[in-house]
């Protein structure tokens, strides 16, 4: 080389070789360290533990340890352990380079598909000449090259960009109307870091106005299950940040993270409780208590043997998890994720799980009744109670989506003997019962809803197996019953809420804000029937028509109390939310099933219940008409 030439003749080598379009030699190939192998192999080289020690006893008979050296006062060196540093150094030298993920990326694709905005100055590319051989080239990238390459992608000249933090603040990468890239972005979310604001920021990149359709989000991880404790810091602080934000829980997720990702809510602190007591009656299997204490460092049990009255925190039992073996950490997981899912999706069903304030979208709403209910003394503010006409429009899944599930995801086809329904069998996470027992469970998916139910259940059910046009037949039959639109009426406190909190129903406390056609903005409680009644306290009993009376009890708002002591309640029956009359009169049996309700003998006693479907309404009607309502109770006494 000249004197001018740097002093890697290899980089600049192959740069002139790219340019002039010549095979590069072998002697031309790029050989650069892009790993961290020098760090690691110089640390064990000076830090491997190779010297001998010898144990000795001062004055006072105490045990301690010095190093050994020989008659020059050199320390002595153990062959056993120098022959296991060599081999360990000798072992890891020959393992090979694992690239970076964006450089990943850029090698598969090639710069000519992915447009990088990360703001390096150099980067190292790959070249595939002619003959399918692969050399690498140091690539210097000039200042300018974000603003080139972020306009390449909005010109749909390149279709994947990579962007870091460097690139995340003061660009958009949105599918700008105005732009010639409008296709749909969707967004993996790789290596998201620590920062909540920061991970909003990149968020917001492809997410803006003016544009023609929102991205998809796609949060990426790998198998190992020690992972989601990042994955779950970044989903409480993005959830946090949001409803500091905004009021609004999903706003700082953006809807990236399921409720089972955040390891540190109140379901999580339960689920870890009960493993623990779990781990200390033996119920996990394939790890006992002896190995989980061995394994992370902690003690669970107290010096007479039960559970201490102080457990390890759910952060605690994170950063240990870690430290565990892969297979150790999957038999863990497993079983605190299939207790932390139960608790979720009980509450769910239940309607106590805490969302914070959430939106209601629907086709229309309607203000048809207005109350004032409470007036603060010192400012006149308001309380007003609030009755809403709500209409949506069905989401049904038509039957070509129902093969779908079929065709491409395994599901399998079912008709009911007994109800002649049809729904699609598929497979639903485990979970794991207060008794460490693993319940497998399948979901049956219907046109309108589905539903989870345990495995073992399905055989002695009355699904069965059905022939494609069985199955079809029946789908589009029960499509063809359902109406275009479903219209409910819905009660909201709101107003001045604060004086009267206390006297609102306990059963949830979630928050909901919606806009009505006449384009007023409501926030406030969403209240049932039984509290409307007891505040407004209307003269006589309460009316309802078979249709009002049908959708509050499959609500599950409210029981209805009837003359002669019957009562109308929502009930889990053969795995469907059903209507039951309870209370009835042995003698009035042949009448009640004359106005269209059901018998059935379940456990050696009589059931009576309102048919499902349309039929319902009309037949709820003709018993209130028998049987007036004389009072409404709450969900928590039904």
């Amino acid at each position: 080389p000249s004197s001018n030439t740097p002093s890697n003749p290899h980089i600049i080598w192959s740069e002139i070789m790219e340019n002039r379009r010549k095979p590069a030699s072998l002697a031309a190939t790029l050989d650069i360290n892009c790993d961290c192998k020098e760090y690691v192999l110089d640390y064990l080289e000076h830090s491997f533990p190779v010297q001998l020690y010898e144990p000795y006893t001062d004055g006072e008979g105490n045990m301690f340890s010095r190093p050994v050296r020989d008659d020059q006062g050199n320390p002595v060196v153990n062959r056993e352990a120098v022959r296991r540093r060599e081999a360990m150094i000798e072992r890891l030298a020959a393992l090979p380079p694992v690239p970076g993920a964006l450089d990943q990326v850029i090698h598969h694709f090639g710069t000519e598909s992915v447009a990088e905005v990360t703001g390096r100055s150099r980067r190292i590319v790959k070249h595939v000449g002619s003959g399918g051989d692969v050399r690498f080239a140091v690539e210097n990238r000039p200042g300018s090259a974000n603003l080139a390459e972020t306009q390449a992608f909005m010109d749909d000249l390149k279709g994947i960009l990579v962007f870091s933090e460097a690139g995340g603040t003061g660009r958009s990468y949105h599918a700008d109307l105005g732009a010639r890239n409008q296709r749909l972005r969707i967004h993996y979310g790789l290596e998201m870091g620590w920062k909540a604001d920061a991970a909003i920021q990149g968020f917001g990149r492809d997410h803006r106005t003016n544009q023609r359709q929102p991205p998809r989000y796609r949060p990426v991880s790998t198998n190992v299950k020690g992972q989601k404790r990042f994955i779950s810091t970044i989903a409480k602080r993005l959830d946090s940040l949001g409803a500091i934000t905004r009021g609004q829980r999903q706003t700082g997720g953006q809807n990236m993270f399921r409720p089972e990702d955040n390891l540190e809510s109140w379901y999580a602190h339960d689920a870890l409780n009960q493993l623990y007591r779990l781990l200390a009656r033996g119920k996990v299997e394939g790890c006992s208590l002896s190995e989980f204490e061995d394994a992370t460092g902690l003690s669970l049990l107290d010096r007479e043997g039960g559970l201490r009255d102080e457990l390890p925190g759910i952060s605690t039992f994170l950063n240990r998890m870690l430290a565990l073996t892969i297979a150790r950490q999957d038999i863990l997981f497993d079983a605190f994720e299939g207790l932390l899912l139960a608790r979720i999706e009980s509450a769910i069903a239940n309607g106590t799980y805490e969302l914070g304030l959430e939106t209601l979208h629907a086709e229309h709403f309607e203000v048809i009744d207005r109350r004032t209910i409470y007036t603060h003394p010192g400012t006149g503010a308001e309380t007003l109670l609030l009755t809403i006409e709500r209409q949506d429009r069905l989401r049904v899944l038509t039957l070509d989506e129902a093969l779908a599930m079929v065709d491409e995801r395994g599901g399998k086809m079912l008709v009911n003997a007994k109800t002649g329904r049809a729904a699609v069998q598929r497979r639903a996470r485990s979970v794991t019962d207060d008794d460490g027992g693993v319940r497998p469970r399948a979901r049956l998916v219907w046109p309108l809803s589905d539903t989870v139910v345990p495995a073992e259940m399905l055989p002695t059910s009355h699904w069965e197996p059905a022939e494609r046009a069985a199955f079809a037949d029946a789908w589009n039959a029960e499509l063809a019953e359902l109406p275009q639109y479903d219209r409910s009426t819905m009660h909201m406190v709101s107003g001045l809420l604060l004086p009267i909190w206390k006297r609102l129903p306990d059963e949830s406390t979630r928050v909901y804000r919606l806009q009505t056609d006449a384009g007023e903005r409501v926030i406030g409680r969403k209240v049932s029937p039984a509290w409307v009644a007891s505040v407004t306290n209307d003269d006589g009993p309460p009316q309802f028509s078979g249709a009002d009376a049908h959708a509050m009890l499959l609500a599950g708002d409210v029981s209805l109390h009837l003359t002669e002591g019957q009562s109308l309640r929502r009930v889990r029956a053969m795995n469907d939310w059903r209507i039951e009359l309870a209370g009835f009169n042995d003698l009035g049996v042949e009448r009640l099933k004359a106005m269209g309700l059901i018998s059935e003998i379940v456990s050696w006693k009589l059931k009576l219940y309102v048919p499902t479907g349309a039929v319902g309404a009309d037949v709820l009607g003709r018993l209130l008409e028998r049987f007036p309502v004389e009072r409404i109770a709450g969900r928590k006494a039904a």
